[in-house]
């Protein structure tokens, strides 16, 4: 009788499907095991951060305890300044006599009021060359032209030699209108001529004062003087 081999019994036909089931049962378990170990390290962590900022807070806590109020200041001893007023023998003073129940008489002396004496304003030197307003003689150029025509007089010796010349002079108007340190800055040539220039600019009457921002400074202010014969 013969043996036959039945198809169904065949196993070498399903080895395939086992073996991939296998590989699949182990994808499985490995991919679990995975997942798991990936939800315990989360785990892990936060517990760790939660830990960490619960010690962060104890330290700060621990700090503001350690801490003590400062010791409170000393208290500040107030002081009362006493004047004394020393009054000289010679000194006129005035007593009143005051009358008391006890029939006691005192004697209350008064200093007479001493008045501080008032700062002096120091005086300022210096001279402007230009200033908001240049100095003026009263009346304007016109009078000043008409003041030097009617008061230069004119040296005998040089109209005698028949000497002219233009003589500029240079001077300095005070704050006061005053003119002051008259000079020659450009000689004419003839010394008689130069001396009546300086005479009649020291015999001007005063000037308006020359102003810088409303105040009134020294100005230098340069004039000439023509001597011509006709």
């Amino acid at each position: 009788m013969d043996l036959k081999k039945s198809k169904n019994a065949n196993l070498e036909d399903k080895k395939l499907t086992f073996l991939l089931l296998g590989l699949v049962f182990a994808l499985g378990i490995s991919f679990i095991a995975l997942e798991w170990t990936k939800t315990e390290v989360t785990k892990y962590e936060v517990a760790d951060e939660e830990f960490l900022v619960e010690e962060e807070i104890e330290i700060i806590q621990t700090q503001q305890e350690q801490q003590t109020p400062p010791p409170p200041p000393p208290p500040v001893q107030k002081t009362e300044e006493i004047i004394l007023d020393i009054v000289d023998d010679k000194t006129e003073t005035q007593t009143i006599e005051i009358n008391t129940e006890d029939d006691q008489t005192q004697e209350i002396v008064i200093a007479p009021p001493v008045v501080a004496p008032e700062p002096e304003e120091e005086e300022d030197h210096t001279v402007f060359m230009v200033v908001e307003q240049m100095p003026e003689f009263p009346g304007g150029a016109q009078e000043l032209f008409k003041y030097l025509s009617q008061n230069i007089r004119y040296p005998v010796i040089a109209q005698e030699n028949g000497i002219q010349g233009r003589v500029i002079c240079q001077f300095t108007v005070n704050r006061d209108g005053s003119v002051v340190d008259v000079r020659v800055v450009r000689s004419s040539g003839d010394d008689s001529l130069d001396k009546e220039a300086i005479r009649v600019i020291n015999t001007m009457p005063k000037w308006t004062p020359g102003k810088q921002r409303g105040k009134a400074v020294r100005v230098n202010y340069t004039l000439p003087v023509t001597f011509r014969l006709q």
